[in-house]
């Protein structure tokens, strides 16, 4: 298979081309990456794609998996109760 037939984030459909073509360009870690390729704003939030692309960077980059640091996780400010959703206005 070419480079872009293989499909690395199934959510925002980004191929193994595309993140090469990032990485040469000078976008050399995963946070960098998520920012311009839009990878891992998908529904599943990065479970498959941001491990195969941490496999990715450290192939062109020619490092060892545990070099690549791993993008921030940020979750909501302030946890808000689900059921605030479901009222209805009076």
């Amino acid at each position: 298979m070419k480079d872009e037939e293989i499909i690395i984030c199934r959510c925002e459909d980004i191929t193994l081309k595309e993140i090469k073509d990032a990485i040469h360009k000078g976008y050399k870690d995963i946070e960098s990456l998520r920012k311009y390729l839009q990878l891992s704003a998908g529904p599943c939030q990065g479970k498959t794609c941001i491990p195969l692309t941490e496999k990715i960077l450290a192939q062109e980059l020619k490092k060892r998996i545990d070099e690549i640091a791993m993008p921030t996780t940020r979750p909501p400010e302030t946890p808000v109760p689900f059921g605030i959703f479901s009222k209805a206005k009076k």
